[in-house]
C-alpha cells in the first residue's frame, strides 16, 4: 500500500480584487491503483469548483484522507494517517475502502466531519461544501481537460470498472466495493485520448479484475468516433492500441478469452504485459482460495502465449501461509514457479482479514513458517529472475524515463510497471528529460534491475 503525495503547485492564479480566497483542500490517497483513481476524480471534481490544493495539513481549510481497508496492517496505517491529519488540522473527512466500515474509524475518532465509503464521489463533495462552502469564479479555468492527476504527467491509471464479482475466501473486496460495474468503452476510450493529448506515454489500465470488464452489461456497445466499441477486453484493448500510448494491462485474471489479446501484443499493439494475480499453484490450496486450480493447463497457456507472443513478461503475486497450507502444498508452489519462469513476482505472507472467510478454513500457519516459506520461495524466484534478466544484456530496449539526477537517468522497460517492477539505469550522453522514450542498448544486470546506455 502506497500513499500519494500531491502534484506540484502550480503558479497561483490571483481572484479578481475583492474575491474571497479560495478554500484549500489537503489530500492523503493510501492503497492501490485504483484507490488512486477514485483520488483523482475527488481532486478534479474539487478543482473544477474553485478549490486550491494544500501541500500540509496545517495550512488547509478540511483534510480528506482516502484509506485501504483490505489488510489489517493496511487499516493501521489508515487510522494513523486520520490521526495525524486530526492532529494537525482537527478537521478530516475520511473516504475510501475502510470508510466501508465506519464504526472502527469513528471508535477511535468520533470528531471526523464525515465518514463515506469507496467510489462515494458524491458523498465526498458534499461533505466538503459543507465543512467549506466552495469560492467559484466561472472566469477562471481551473481544471485542465484530462482532470487532475496524482502521477506523473508521463504515465497515467486507466480504471475501466468497479467492484468485482469473485467471491475469494481471502477478499474483503466484494463487500466493500460492491459487485463488479463496467464503465461504456466509449466513456474509457475518451478519457484515454485526453489523457494522451495531455502528454501522456503509459496508460495503466486498472480495475479488480480487468478480464472481466463488460461482463455486468453483457458487452453492450457504445460510441467512440465513428463507430461502436463492445465492453469487452479485447475490443477495448485494441482501441486503446491505436492511440499512441504504451499499453499496460494489470489484474487480468486468465480466463480463456484472454488468449485474443495476445496477438495484439505480439503486433506491438499493447505492451507484452501481463499482470496476472494468480495466489498459489496447489489445486488444493485454489480450492480453498475459490481460484481455479487447474494450473497445469495454466503452465500450458503460458507456452502458449510465449509462442505466440516471445516477448511477453508475466508478473504475478502469490500468498504463502494460507490457512491449511502443508508443506507439500507449498513445494508444489515452488516446483510451479520454477517451471512457469514468470519475469515478476511478488509474494506475501497470508494475513488475517476481518470478515474474510478463509480465517475459518483451516489451522493458521504459524508466523515463522510463513515467514521461512516467503524466503524459500524468494530465494527460487530470485534464481529464475537473475536468468531471465541476463538474457537481456546485449539488447537493445525501449525504455521510458521516470527520473533523472546528474547524469544518470532511471525508467522502465516494457516489462516493467512503475512502482512495483524493476527499474533500468540509464547513462546517455545527451539530456534526458522524464517522459522520453529512448532505446537503451543493457550492459548488465542483476536480478531486477537492467543497466545500460542511451543509443
Amino acid at each position: 500500500m502506497t500513499a500519494s503525495s500531491l502534484p506540484p503547485a502550480s503558479p497561483p492564479v490571483l481572484p479578481p480584487a475583492g474575491a474571497k480566497a479560495a478554500p484549500k483542500i489537503s489530500f492523503v490517497s493510501l492503497g492501490c491503483p485504483k484507490a488512486l483513481v477514485d483520488s483523482e476524480r475527488i481532486l478534479t471534481h474539487l478543482r473544477a469548483e474553485g478549490y486550491e490544493l494544500a501541500r500540509r495539513h496545517d495550512g488547509a481549510d478540511v483534510v480528506i484522507v482516502n484509506t485501504c481497508g483490505f489488510l489489517d496492517s493496511a487499516k493501521a496505517e489508515s487510522l494513523s494517517a486520520i490521526g495525524e491529519a486530526m492532529a494537525e488540522n482537527g478537521r478530516v473527512i475520511v473516504t475510501g475502502c475502510m470508510g466501508a466500515q465506519p464504526d472502527e474509524i469513528r471508535e477511535k475518532y468520533p470528531n471526523l466531519l464525515a465518514v463515506t465509503g469507496p467510489q462515494a464521489y458524491e458523498s465526498v463533495v458534499a461533505a466538503v461544501h459543507e465543512a467549506v462552502p466552495p469560492a467559484h469564479d466561472p472566469f477562471f479555468d481551473l481544471v485542465p481537460p484530462q482532470g487532475v492527476k496524482l502521477t506523473p504527467r508521463h504515465y497515467a491509471y486507466l480504471k475501466i470498472s468497479e467492484g468485482c464479482n469473485n467471491r475469494c475466501t481471502f477478499c474483503i473486496i466484494p463487500s466493500l466495493r460492491g459487485d463488479l460495474v463496467s464503465r461504456p468503452a466509449g466513456d474509457v476510450l475518451r478519457e484515454a485520448e485526453k489523457l494522451v493529448k495531455a502528454g501522456v506515454k503509459e496508460l495503466l489500465v486498472v480495475s479488480q479484475d480487468t478480464s472481466a470488464y463488460g461482463v455486468d452489461i453483457r458487452y453492450a456497445t457504445s460510441p467512440w468516433r465513428d463507430r461502436e466499441v463492445r465492453a469487452k477486453f479485447y475490443d477495448l484493448s485494441a482501441e486503446l492500441g491505436q492511440l499512441g500510448a504504451w499499453v499496460r494491462m494489470h489484474y487480468v485474471y486468465p480466463y480463456p478469452h484472454v488468449d485474443e489479446v495476445i496477438p495484439l501484443m505480439a503486433e506491438g499493439k499493447i505492451l507484452p504485459y501481463l499482470d496476472m494475480p494468480l495466489q498459489h499453484a496447489s489445486p488444493s490450496v485454489l480450492r480453498r482460495m475459490r481460484r481455479p486450480g487447474n494450473q497445469e493447463r495454466q503452465l500450458e497457456r503460458i507456452r502458449r502465449w510465449r509462442e505466440i507472443c516471445p516477448d511477453l513478461a508475466i508478473r504475478s503475486t502469490f500468498i504463502v501461509g494460507f490457512p491449511g497450507e502443508t508443506e507439500a502444498e507449498f513445494e508444489e508452489l515452488l516446483a510451479w514457479i520454477r517451471e512457469a519462469k514468470l519475469e515478476r513476482v511478488g509474494c506475501f505472507e497470508f494475513e488475517p482479514v476481518g470478515g474474510a472467510v478463509a480465517n475459518t478454513l483451516g489451522d493458521l500457519v504459524p508466523p515463522e513458517v510463513k515467514a521461512e516459506r516467503k524466503r524459500r520461495f524468494m530465494e527460487a524466484q530470485q534464481g529464475v529472475s537473475a536468468r531471465l534478466q541476463k538474457a537481456r544484456i546485449g539488447k537493445r530496449l525501449p525504455v521510458i524515463i521516470d527520473a533523472v539526477e546528474g547524469g544518470i537517468a532511471k525508467g522502465r522497460s516494457k516489462y516493467d510497471a512503475p512502482e512495483i517492477d524493476g527499474n533500468v539505469h540509464v547513462t546517455s550522453r545527451r539530456p534526458l528529460r522524464v517522459g522520453d522514450i529512448v532505446t537503451v542498448k543493457i550492459e548488465r544486470a542483476d536480478a531486477y534491475d537492467l543497466y545500460g546506455s542511451a543509443v
